[in-house]
């Protein structure tokens, strides 16, 4: 009884946390109903969020004692389903159809399919595990997105030191008196003979 206690106050000091975490783009929409404007920002990260939301909700709604996790879920749903709604209300044309279509393709017809497969195609425990892989898989792409910009950062950093370094070592490198190879470049018949038989 007491690790129950233990784990339902540890998940719901998770849902506050993650209540805050969906309220915290408060000060953006503010700014864009003031300014009657999305301005710069962008849809994407506002759908994603409720399609994870929704996902999260399905399992929650799924699992046995799943509870904690469906009510803070379906909140979530309710906020970014405002968000969007706000976003559509407020920008431009051409933003207002991408959003529109991502909504549809994500939102509605991403989680449509994926409660139809769960729920037509695997048993109880099975369908359990394949719908909560799906939701970490999301959170670890909706989470780790923003490493992306890093990685070829990351890269190029490495590549930019493996140069730096090669530098160092052969700057004072003498030429090579290797005649083998002076002799082949100095060669003026071709290696390859290009006459047909």
């Amino acid at each position: 009884m007491e690790i129950l206690s233990l784990s339902f106050v540890v998940g719901t000091i998770g849902n506050v946390i993650s209540v805050l975490v969906f309220l915290s783009p408060i000060g953006t929409f503010e700014r864009i109903i003031k300014h009657k404007s999305t301005e710069d920002f962008q849809s994407l990260p506002y759908i994603c969020t409720l399609l994870n939301s929704s996902l999260w909700t399905y399992y929650g709604i799924t699992k046995p004692g799943g509870l904690l996790v469906a009510t803070v879920n379906g909140f979530g749903i309710f906020v970014e389903a405002v968000y969007v709604g706000l976003f559509l209300t407020y920008a431009p044309k051409k933003m207002k159809l991408k959003t529109g279509v991502l909504v549809g393709i994500l939102n509605v017809g991403f989680v449509a399919s994926a409660i139809v497969v769960t729920q037509l195609a695997l048993e109880s425990e099975t369908q359990i595990g394949a719908i909560g892989l799906m939701c970490s898989g999301l959170n670890i792409i909706m989470y780790g997105s923003p490493l992306a910009a890093m990685v070829p950062n990351g890269i190029g950093c490495l590549l930019g030191t493996a140069q730096l370094l090669l530098y160092a070592i052969y700057k004072n490198a003498k030429p090579s008196n290797n005649t083998s190879l002076q002799g082949l470049m100095e060669q003026k018949e071709p290696l390859v003979s290009h006459e047909y038989v």
